[in-house]
C-alpha cells in the first residue's frame, strides 16, 4: 500500500483537492470499521498526500455520524505524521468575519455522542491535551496563509474552536454563552478528531475557514444558506491554496513534535498485562512501545 507523511482531513465545501496527480483510490479496513470515503492518495508539487473527504465525497454523514476512529487509523496505517484538519466554522468574534481564516490553538469539547478513545477493553492510556494542536504544524499553517496575500481573508493566529454536537445550529443563548467564553469559532467535528490523532502520535492542525456569523450576530437573520454556500465554495478555493503552499513548507522542513510521541508516558497499564486482542487491535498504535 502507498504512504503518505502528510494528511488532510476536507470539511463542508472541500470534498477533493483539485491539485492532485498520479491519483489512487484506497479503501482502508480498519479495526474500527470504514473511513468516511476512500482515502485518496495523490502528489502535490511533488509530495505524496493522503485525503480524506470528512463527510464523504457526497456530504452523507452527519457530524455525530462521522467514524473518526476509522478516520485517524486510516491515515496512521498510510504512514501520516501530519494531518491538516480543513473545517466550516462560524464565527464568535466580530474580527473574525466570513471567508477569514483561523488557526485555533485550543478547543472547547461540547459534543455528547462521541467515542473519543482508541483505548479500553483491557488497555488504559492517558495522553496529555493541554496544547490540542501540534503549535509547530499551526504555525507553518499559519505562514503558508501569510506569503498568499489572498483577496478578503484576515489571517487569525490562535484562537479557541467550540465543538458542538450538532446537527441544529446553536441558540441565540447558547452563541452568547459560548462568546462570554472568549471562544473565537465554533465548529461539529474537530473534536474528537484532535484527541484521536494525538492518541494515534499524529501532529494535528486545524485551518478553520469562516462561512458565517453564528446566530449572536445582529446581522445573523440576513445570512441565507445561498450565501453560507456560496462562502464554503469560496473558503475551498482558499483552502486548496494554502494546503499546496503549507505541503511545500512541510516538505521542505518537516517539524519536530510533540505529538510524535504522545503514548510515550501515558499507558498507564503494563505492557505484559494487556490482552492479547488488545495488542492485536491497536498494535499499529502501541507497536513501538509493546
Amino acid at each position: 500500500m502507498s504512504h503518505a507523511k502528510i494528511g488532510i482531513i476536507g470539511g463542508s465545501g472541500l470534498y477533493k483537492m483539485e491539485a492532485l496527480t498520479e491519483v489512487e483510490e484506497v479503501r482502508v479496513e480498519t479495526p474500527f470499521g470504514d473511513p468516511s470515503d476512500a482515502v485518496i492518495l495523490g502528489t502535490l508539487n511533488g509530495t505524496r498526500v493522503a485525503f480524506l473527504a470528512r463527510h464523504g465525497r457526497h456530504h452523507h454523514l452527519l457530524p455525530t455520524e462521522l467514524p473518526f476512529r476509522a478516520n485517524i487509523y486510516a491515515m496512521k496505517s498510510l504512514g501520516v505524521e501530519y494531518l491538516i484538519s480543513a473545517s466550516a466554522v462560524g464565527s464568535l468574534k466580530t474580527e473574525a468575519k466570513p471567508l477569514d481564516m483561523v488557526i485555533p490553538d485550543q478547543f472547547i469539547d461540547r459534543t455528547c455522542h462521541r467515542i473519543s478513545t482508541f483505548f479500553g477493553e483491557g488497555v488504559v492510556a492517558h495522553v496529555g491535551f493541554g496544547d490540542p494542536v501540534c503549535l509547530a504544524l499551526a504555525r507553518i499553517i499559519g505562514d503558508a496563509i501569510a506569503s498568499l496575500n489572498l483577496t478578503d481573508v484576515t489571517l487569525h493566529r490562535g484562537g479557541t474552536y467550540v465543538c458542538m454536537e450538532g446537527p441544529a445550529f446553536s441558540t441565540k443563548a447558547e452563541s452568547n454563552l459560548h462568546r462570554s467564553w472568549g471562544a473565537t469559532v465554533i465548529g461539529m467535528t474537530n473534536v474528537p478528531e484532535a484527541k484521536l490523532a494525538r492518541e494515534a502520535e499524529i501532529a494535528y492542525a486545524t485551518l478553520a475557514l469562516v462561512t458565517d456569523y453564528d446566530c449572536w450576530h445582529s446581522d445573523h437573520d440576513s445570512v441565507t444558506v445561498d450565501m453560507v454556500i456560496a462562502n464554503l465554495q469560496r473558503n475551498a478555493v482558499n483552502a486548496q491554496k494554502v494546503i499546496q503552499e503549507t505541503v511545500r513548507r512541510l516538505t521542505q522542513n518537516p517539524p519536530p513534535s510533540e505529538a510524535h510521541s504522545a503514548l510515550k508516558y501515558a499507558i498507564l497499564t503494563p505492557l505484559d498485562k494487556i490482552p492479547d486482542a488488545a495488542k492485536e487491535k491497536l498494535n499499529l498504535l502501541l507497536k513501538k512501545y509493546l
